[in-house]
């Protein structure tokens, strides 16, 4: 009689490994690296080492036998995803290389250009960032507006805003236009019209926005129970970074993706949820383990960045937020000094008091590199940009308008998707509106005749004829019709360049700082082999700052950071300053209407407090008469208003020529 043999099962516990993870992490964050199968949610506070967890599970993943191929990392950046994949590399082997890392869109676009029969697009399909959406929204509004509600009607950023919340949250544009924009609630009927007519534009157009690329992946997964049984099939463990940070439909998409087994893993901090503005819904990470029959919880807890006694005050921060998860953060052996409040009577004062510190701390040894000033939004910094320039403090600043964004940039990337698809409608209503003595009729004209395939490229000359009078318009068809090499995408870009030169000449006056923008443009697009792989990173993953906005005001070699707390989110310095701590300003006074609103700004307020490594200064300005609220402006942020002194030393400024610095 033959034999079969069955298989002992393997105690991963006692299983030998390449990799020492035992003595590589510490006991919590062990447990989350040899978890199994099954769902889990490993909540993992500021500074615990998220990402190393994350690493350490795919290495043992992959060590067990898992074919890298099956495994997925959703993060929300291109850069978290590189980092990890890098480390994994680094820890384990190549074989890293098999596993599917990226952003959720980017992960989409993947699927759907596979798939995209199914959901009705052909597969060069471009995708649109959000301008181009909201000019586009723009252009469908101009036909249905009559003129007697123009001034009244919101605007394209407004409109694209409200369609994107619906969206990504999941709910209808009355509940978004009740909830966030009541006085347009009258026009929710005509509001809905434009977005139906939108939808039909991008497909007409075969273009995608940001928000499709999870709506079609969304219906794929839903309406396609073959594609999915292959989709779920293939990727059969899951893990997700950032979990606090997704939407409705994002946690939508990823319950479906764990297909019979529910191999997903979510990671994330309930605390640092701080992006409700794009459509981050809290309660997701609340939701997760509600979402199966057994989900297994990891709780991180041992920090690695900062003293205990700012962990002291981090928790006692968010002890008080009405919605959380019970974890303490601690520190094994990093004692330090308490946290500084420091009250200033006026803003001026404030911007001194932070310039004089940093000079004391330059002269201590500790580096500007090491050093940041953060606060709740952009312009809480005019002032004190005005004090370090007088010092000649050399600073770079986050949470400014991204390179991306900017018109010159948009322009030339609009020329570049013409020659990837020439019937991208999108892109050629920025380009027409560009060619001198093109304005809205003729373009509108123009779009219509590509739209409906009387138009193109090649045939211009005998489909409209009165065009030919236009120089701008028959050199713009000439060089989109140029047969490009299309793995030499850095020539096209340099021929779009030139060409859009002399508009560029014409109307700014900054053409010098413009160019250089444009130069590092060119050197981006050099890195790149094909045009599609450029055009998508482009809109889902693009590059954050222009030239001038990555260097720091000085040629200096160090620099200090001052940054947007949203922009530092998952950032660290030894020290930190926070300023503008002040009720009405932190939380902000259009931010204490709901309990929501008031939480996230705990949370942010969480957020800035766990950046310090080693020394923490809160400041706030008292006696402030504010315009927009229109009240003084005199206590302390709510968050740690009641907080005692056995968590901050407390000090007054005065103007005393004799003192210096902080004294008792």
């Amino acid at each position: 009689m033959k034999k079969l043999r069955l298989k002992k099962k393997t105690n991963l516990a006692s299983r030998e490994y390449s990799v020492d993870y035992k003595t590589s992490l510490n006991e919590e964050q062990y447990k989350a690296v040899m978890h199994d199968k099954g769902a889990a949610l490993v909540l993992a506070g500021a500074g615990s080492g998220k990402t190393r967890t994350l690493v350490y599970r795919v290495s043992r993943l992959i060590e067990d036998g898992i074919d890298p191929r099956s495994i997925l990392l959703l993060t929300f950046t291109r850069k978290a995803s590189s980092e990890m994949l890098s480390r994994i590399t680094s820890l384990l082997d190549t074989r890293a290389g098999k596993i599917t890392t990226g952003t959720f869109h980017s992960f989409a676009l993947k699927l759907l250009k596979r798939y995209c029969k199914q959901i009705g697009f052909s597969q060069e399909f471009s995708i649109i960032d959000q301008q181009d959406s909201a000019d586009t929204i723009d252009l469908i509004r101009g036909r249905h507006l009559p003129p007697s509600i123009k001034k009244r009607f919101p605007k394209k950023n407004t409109l694209q805003k409200i369609l994107s919340l619906s969206i990504n949250k999941r709910e209808s544009t009355l509940t978004i236009l009740e909830e966030f924009y009541p006085k347009y609630v009258e026009y929710e009927d005509l509001i809905n019209t434009i977005f139906i007519d939108y939808h039909k534009y991008k497909k007409t157009a075969n273009v995608m926005d940001y928000d499709d690329l999870l709506i079609y992946l969304l219906e794929l997964l839903k309406e396609n129970p073959d594609a999915r049984t292959q989709i779920t099939n293939y990727y059969k463990y899951i893990m997700v970074d950032e979990y606090q940070d997704t939407n409705r439909l994002q946690h939508e998409i990823i319950l479906l993706l764990g297909g019979k087994d529910n191999n997903i893993m979510a990671v994330g901090d309930d605390a640092q949820s701080i992006y409700s503005f794009r459509g981050a819904d809290h309660q997701n990470i609340f939701f997760f383990p509600e979402s199966f029959e057994k989900c297994e919880v990891y709780k991180i807890e041992q920090n690695y960045r900062s003293t205990e006694q700012i962990l002291d005050l981090s928790n006692e921060i968010i002890n008080a937020a009405a919605f959380k998860y019970e974890k303490k953060l601690f520190s094994r052996d990093r004692i330090g000094e308490k946290p500084y409040l420091v009250a200033a009577n006026k803003e001026r004062q404030q911007s001194e008091f932070v310039v004089q510190q940093i000079l004391e701390l330059r002269e201590q040894g500790i580096e500007l590199e090491d050093i940041a000033v953060l606060f709740r939004s952009s312009y809480h910094a005019f002032d004190l940009e005005i004090e370090l320039n007088k010092s000649n403090i050399p600073y770079i600043k986050f949470g400014g308008m991204k390179f991306i964004e900017t018109a010159h940039i948009k322009d030339l990337i609009s020329y570049m998707r013409l020659l990837f698809n020439p019937k991208d409608v999108v892109a050629w209503q920025r380009v027409l509106m560009l060619v001198d003595g093109v304005g809205p009729a003729t373009t509108r004209k123009i779009i219509e005749n590509i739209s409906d395939n009387r138009l193109n490229i090649s045939n211009y000359k005998e489909v409209l004829p009165n065009l030919n009078k236009n120089i701008g318009i028959s050199n713009l068809f000439k060089l989109v019709a140029k047969n490009f090499d299309p793995n030499d995408i850095t020539y096209a870009a340099s021929e779009m360049a030139f060409y859009y030169k002399e508009y560029m000449d014409e109307k700014y006056d900054n053409v010098n700082k413009r160019w250089r923008d444009i130069e590092t443009f060119l050197q981006i697009t050099d890195q790149y082999s094909d045009l599609p792989t450029f055009l998508n990173d482009m809109a889902l993953d693009p590059p954050i700052n222009s030239l001038d906005e990555l260097e720091p005001e000085s040629k200096e070699e160090e620099y200090l950071t001052i940054s947007t707390i949203h922009s530092a989110k998952g950032l660290e310095w030894k020290v930190v300053f926070l300023i503008w701590s002040t009720e009405g300003k932190f939380p902000s006074a259009k931010s204490t209407h709901t309990i929501d609103s008031v939480e996230e700004e705990r949370r942010l307020f969480y957020v800035a407090v766990t950046r310090a490594k080693d020394y923490l200064y809160i400041v706030y300005p008292f006696g402030i008469f504010d315009r927009e609220s229109g009240m003084v402006l005199s206590e302390p942020s709510r968050f740690i208003r009641e907080i005692g002194d056995e968590f901050l030393e407390k000090f007054i400024l005065t103007e005393d020529e004799d003192d210096e610095g902080i004294d008792d």
